[in-house]
């Protein structure tokens, strides 16, 4: 599948980094990285090409916009238009998608990704998906916690970074914006992924990355290489069907592990390119992988049995995908997912060095987002106190 990738926002353009990193070197799944920002000095600390920065808004925002969610709206709407020209410069209908990646704590990002997305959609046929991080609870409890009565007082506070007590209502918000426009939104937890203690400044690189990891899994997929070709291609037509265009949120699920890449035939010495790999080590790695995938930790904590559809692919060196463990690993996916909209298939990697499942679950229902509506509400109760 071809990719356009766009990141809005600082949260959003540092994604947008780590999808470019993680793409394979044995294939290319992106048309374009662009990124986003209000701020120029954030912009300027990335590695995407300077020609697909670009910097927007009026200049009393440079450095940013303090939480302001309806100063965003407005000027993402104002700034729509022209972010689009910006993206337009990309090879017209190169792209399978478009992924818009944003953190939904902040203002420019939530503000201004609602906007932009109505308008990719308009301009293409491609289907236009939200990469959306989801704030950590210990960013907007930092406020209460001082008081002590916030629900974490007794975790430690981000001590380097100012608190985000609208981070919220603005995720909210935002959630409630981008449904009915965006196609699907792949959603990241930042709060199940920080460690204890771990602030989100020393926390996200980590986490950006373990979240690109995952993208690259599933969209990197395009029946093989020129040294080998999958059995069962999963491409662009397959992922749209799975997460549908109905604004399902989407939870990703990751299993991986290293396999020997070397060894000889028959015994004799003779290096193969292709090694022996005995069925019972391939069947048993592929089963670890899926199980790691299903019922590891998702990108969102959710039950897979709440999905509506999902989407299973094994990759790795073609000589361990065993057939028959692939397909063994579709029918435990089937069995963990309520839904009846399930498909596998496998992703040869001849350069790599690890088996790994990636699951897409679609249409999932989860805990954290009534928790944060929870917060939300909370957050407003307290403000019109004020």
């Amino acid at each position: 599948m071809q990719l356009e990738v766009i990141g809005v926002g600082g949260a959003g353009c540092r994604i947008a980094d780590a999808i470019r990193a993680a793409e394979p070197t044995d294939r290319s799944f992106l048309t374009d990285v662009f990124a986003f920002d209000t701020d120029g000095n954030d912009l300027n600390r990335t590695v995407i090409p300077e020609s697909n920065r670009v910097r927007y808004g009026p200049d009393d925002i440079e450095g940013g916009l303090e939480g302001d969610l309806e100063r965003g709206r407005s000027v993402g709407r104002d700034y729509a238009d022209d972010l689009l020209e910006s993206a337009d410069r990309s090879t017209p209908g190169a792209a399978d998608g478009i992924l818009v990646a944003v953190g939904l704590g902040g203002a420019t990002g939530s503000g201004a990704v609602p906007a932009l997305v109505s308008a990719l959609q308009r301009r293409s046929d491609a289907p236009v998906y939200v990469l959306a991080t989801l704030p950590a609870d210990r960013e907007f409890d930092a406020a209460a916690d001082a008081s002590g009565s916030g629900p974490r007082a007794s975790e430690p506070s981000t001590a380097d970074a100012p608190p985000r007590p609208n981070a919220a209502v603005n995720a909210v918000a935002t959630l409630e914006r981008l449904d009915g426009v965006a196609s699907a939104i792949i959603t990241f937890d930042n709060e199940d992924w920080l460690r204890p203690g771990e602030t989100l400044a020393d926390g996200r690189d980590r986490c950006n990355r373990e979240l690109a990891t995952r993208v690259a899994a599933v969209f990197a997929d395009g029946g093989g290489s020129a040294e080998s070709v999958a059995q069962t291609v999963i491409d662009a037509s397959d992922i749209r069907r799975i997460v549908g265009d109905q604004s399902a949120i989407v939870a990703l699920g990751y299993g991986d592990q290293a396999v020997e890449t070397s060894g000889s035939r028959f015994g004799l010495g003779l290096l193969s390119a292709e090694p022996d790999v005995d069925t019972s080590e391939a069947v048993s790695a592929v089963e670890t992988v899926v199980r790691k995938g299903i019922r590891g930790k998702l990108t969102l904590d959710c039950d897979p049995e709440t999905a509506e559809r999902g989407l299973l692919i094994v990759g790795g060196p073609p000589a361990w995908l065993n057939r028959r463990a692939i397909a063994e690993g579709r029918r435990t996916l089937e069995s963990a997912v309520g839904g009846s909209g399930i498909l596998g298939g496998d992703s040869p990697r001849p350069d790599g060095d690890r088996v790994f499942a990636a699951v897409v679950l679609a249409g999932v229902e989860s805990d954290r987002l009534a928790a944060l509506r929870t917060a939300a509400d909370r957050a407003d109760q307290t403000d019109r106190a004020d």
